[in-house]
Formats: structure tokens, C-alpha cells, sequence
């Protein structure tokens, strides 16, 4: 599902009413990459995402048109998923593409009976914190010098969302 991937001109000030969500494959990769490059000092490479897909994990984009403004990379794993990626164009970022990208992620989850989400979350990344924290994701755990920075490692909190109610007493 070959998509364009086109430097944005003109966005809306909110996009989140509307992006789309579609699944990503091989054909998607140039996109994912240019925005995996502008997004993160240190990126992942195509064949970490190529092994994703080989690997039958679920790679989603959030599109505006036929631009790809965002995508996610969730890995299932028995009765939860974890979150590897949700990564937006910087130039987008704050307008709810994450937002779009994250409910999604948690409704499939849902449709899926899953019982939970998971993820890192880079403990300087306060915006990532402010939206999960949204979604009532809670800390349930840390991983000191689990990224990779400028200045050396970078610590993460891991976080989870319960997403079955729990049984009644």
C-alpha cells in the first residue's frame, strides 16, 4: 500500500478529525523512514522495520490525504501489546495525530480482547507522558539508561494501560 510521502504544505491547525488510519507495508517504508529521521536523534533503521512487518507486527500510519503524518509499531505478545513505536512528523506534532494514532491502538487492542497495553516512554519526553498519561497509562516500572542520547543513555519509565475491567469481589 504504496502512500505519499511529500513534505507537508499546508495542514490544518487540528488534524485529528481528519486522519485516517491505514496499515503500513515494505511499500510504505521511504515515508516511515523520512519521518523516523526527523523525529529521533537516534532512529530505527529500515531493516528494524522491515523485521517488524516480517515478524507480523502491526504497523499503522495516520494519513492526511495521502501524507503520512504518523505511524505506530505494536507488537502483540499472547494477551497484551506493546507499543514500540508512535512516532508523528515533528512538523505535525500537537495537532492530534498521536491522539489519533494512540486511540486506535488501544481500541484494536480492545477489539482484540487484549488485557493490556505496554510501552517506554523516554523520561524526558513530556509530551509522549502528557498524551499517555491521557489514556491512563500508569507507571509500572523503569529502565535506566534504556535510550540511547546525546550525552550518553537515557532513562524510561515503562507504562501500562489495564484495558479489561477488573472482576468484581
Amino acid at each position: 500500500m504504496s502512500h505519499e510521502s511529500e513534505p507537508l504544505l499546508a495542514v490544518p491547525e487540528l488534524l485529528s478529525d481528519s486522519v485516517r488510519i491505514l496499515g503500513l507495508d515494505e511499500q510504505d517504508l521511504p515515508a516511515i523512514q523520512r519521518i523516523e529521521q526527523v523525529a529521533h536523534l537516534y532512529p530505527w533503521s529500515d531493516r528494524v522495520f522491515n523485521d517488524c512487518i516480517r515478524s507480523g507486527y502491526f504497523l499503522d500510519g495516520a494519513f492526511s490525504g495521502p501524507r503520512l503524518l504518523g505511524f505506530s509499531v505494536v507488537m502483540p505478545i499472547l494477551d497484551e501489546w506493546h507499543v514500540l513505536n508512535l512516532c508523528v512528523d515533528p512538523s505535525v506534532q500537537r495537532r492530534g495525530v498521536g491522539r489519533s494514532l494512540l486511540e486506535f491502538v488501544i481500541d484494536q487492542a480492545k477489539q482484540s480482547g487484549m488485557d493490556s497495553l505496554w510501552l517506554e516512554v523516554r523520561v524526558g519526553n513530556t509530551a509522549a507522558r502528557q498524551l499517555y498519561a491521557a489514556y491512563a497509562f500508569e507507571q509500572v516500572g523503569f529502565r535506566k539508561g534504556y535510550y540511547p542520547a546525546k550525552n550518553g543513555r537515557e532513562d524510561a519509565l515503562v507504562l501500562m494501560r489495564e484495558l479489561k475491567p477488573a472482576a468484581a469481589l
